[in-house]
Protein backbone atom coordinates (compact mmCIF):
# COMPACT_ATOMS: atom_id res chain seq x y z
CA UNK A 1 0.00 0.00 0.00
CA UNK A 2 3.16 2.64 0.46
CA UNK A 3 3.86 2.14 -3.22
CA UNK A 4 0.51 3.18 -4.03
CA UNK A 5 0.22 5.97 -1.78
CA UNK A 6 3.96 7.32 -3.41
CA UNK A 7 2.93 7.25 -6.18
CA UNK A 8 -0.77 9.10 -6.02
CA UNK A 9 0.91 11.93 -3.86
CA UNK A 10 4.28 12.24 -5.78
CA UNK A 11 2.08 12.12 -8.97
CA UNK A 12 -0.54 14.65 -7.64
CA UNK A 13 2.82 17.22 -7.04
CA UNK A 14 3.96 16.38 -10.02
CA UNK A 15 0.81 16.86 -12.02
CA UNK A 16 0.38 20.09 -9.86
CA UNK A 17 3.37 21.80 -11.01
CA UNK A 18 2.92 20.67 -14.47
CA UNK A 19 -0.16 22.44 -14.49
CA UNK A 20 1.23 25.35 -12.88
CA UNK A 21 4.44 25.71 -16.15
CA UNK A 22 1.39 24.96 -18.32
CA UNK A 23 -0.81 28.10 -17.19
CA UNK A 24 1.88 30.29 -16.28
CA UNK A 25 4.79 32.17 -18.03
CA UNK A 26 7.30 31.40 -15.45
CA UNK A 27 10.16 29.55 -16.54
CA UNK A 28 10.81 26.18 -14.63
CA UNK A 29 14.26 27.07 -12.73
CA UNK A 30 12.16 29.63 -11.12
CA UNK A 31 9.13 26.84 -10.59
CA UNK A 32 11.85 24.49 -9.41
CA UNK A 33 12.75 27.40 -6.78
CA UNK A 34 8.84 27.79 -5.31
CA UNK A 35 8.63 24.11 -4.99
CA UNK A 36 12.00 24.41 -2.73
CA UNK A 37 10.60 27.37 -1.27
CA UNK A 38 6.98 25.88 -0.61
CA UNK A 39 8.49 22.48 0.67
CA UNK A 40 10.77 24.92 3.24
CA UNK A 41 7.61 27.02 4.20
CA UNK A 42 5.19 23.76 4.65
CA UNK A 43 8.18 22.40 7.09
CA UNK A 44 8.74 25.02 8.93
CA UNK A 45 4.91 24.58 9.86
CA UNK A 46 5.02 21.12 10.63
CA UNK A 47 2.81 20.81 7.47
CA UNK A 48 4.61 18.45 6.03
CA UNK A 49 6.50 16.05 7.90
CA UNK A 50 2.96 14.07 8.40
CA UNK A 51 2.33 14.37 4.84
CA UNK A 52 6.09 12.50 4.09
CA UNK A 53 5.19 9.77 7.05
CA UNK A 54 2.55 9.30 5.15
CA UNK A 55 3.09 8.97 1.58
CA UNK A 56 6.92 8.07 2.06
CA UNK A 57 9.08 8.66 -1.47
CA UNK A 58 6.08 10.16 -2.95
CA UNK A 59 6.73 13.26 -0.87
CA UNK A 60 10.20 13.63 0.27
CA UNK A 61 11.65 13.00 -3.32
CA UNK A 62 9.95 15.54 -5.51
CA UNK A 63 11.77 19.03 -4.94
CA UNK A 64 9.07 20.31 -1.87
CA UNK A 65 11.04 17.31 0.27
CA UNK A 66 14.44 18.99 -0.78
CA UNK A 67 12.70 22.46 0.72
CA UNK A 68 11.36 20.13 3.93
CA UNK A 69 14.73 18.64 4.62
CA UNK A 70 16.49 21.82 4.52
CA UNK A 71 13.96 23.67 6.66
CA UNK A 72 14.04 20.25 9.22
CA UNK A 73 18.02 21.32 9.31
CA UNK A 74 17.84 24.43 9.77
CA UNK A 75 15.42 24.01 12.93
CA UNK A 76 17.24 21.23 14.30
CA UNK A 77 20.35 23.64 13.90
CA UNK A 78 19.35 26.23 15.51
CA UNK A 79 18.30 24.57 18.47
CA UNK A 80 21.74 23.04 18.93
CA UNK A 81 23.88 25.08 18.13
CA UNK A 82 21.88 28.85 18.37
CA UNK A 83 22.01 31.61 15.38
CA UNK A 84 25.03 30.15 13.53
CA UNK A 85 22.67 27.05 12.95
CA UNK A 86 21.03 29.39 9.98
CA UNK A 87 23.90 28.65 8.05
CA UNK A 88 25.22 25.31 8.98
CA UNK A 89 21.72 23.75 9.50
CA UNK A 90 20.43 23.55 5.75
CA UNK A 91 24.03 22.46 4.17
CA UNK A 92 24.65 19.66 6.78
CA UNK A 93 20.90 18.00 6.42
CA UNK A 94 21.11 18.32 2.34
CA UNK A 95 25.18 17.19 1.83
CA UNK A 96 24.23 13.36 1.59
CA UNK A 97 21.71 14.10 -0.72
CA UNK A 98 23.63 16.61 -2.52
CA UNK A 99 26.94 14.62 -2.46
CA UNK A 100 25.71 11.99 -4.06
CA UNK A 101 23.47 13.54 -7.05
CA UNK A 102 26.76 14.95 -7.68
CA UNK A 103 28.81 11.78 -7.40
CA UNK A 104 26.44 9.66 -9.30
CA UNK A 105 26.17 12.40 -12.29
CA UNK A 106 30.17 12.64 -12.90
CA UNK A 107 29.76 8.67 -12.79
CA UNK A 108 27.10 8.50 -15.58
CA UNK A 109 29.59 10.88 -17.74
CA UNK A 110 32.61 8.96 -17.06
CA UNK A 111 30.53 6.09 -18.17
CA UNK A 112 28.52 7.60 -21.14
CA UNK A 113 31.00 10.07 -22.19
CA UNK A 114 27.96 12.42 -22.83
CA UNK A 115 28.62 14.60 -26.13
CA UNK A 116 27.38 18.37 -26.73
CA UNK A 117 24.24 18.77 -28.78
CA UNK A 118 24.72 20.50 -32.61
Amino acid sequence: MIYLKAFVVGGLICTLVQIFLDNTKLMPGRVMVLLVIAGAILGAAGLYEPLIKWAGCGASVPLSGFGYNLSKGVIEAVKEEGAIGLFKGGLKAAAAGTSSALIFSYLAALIFQPKMKK
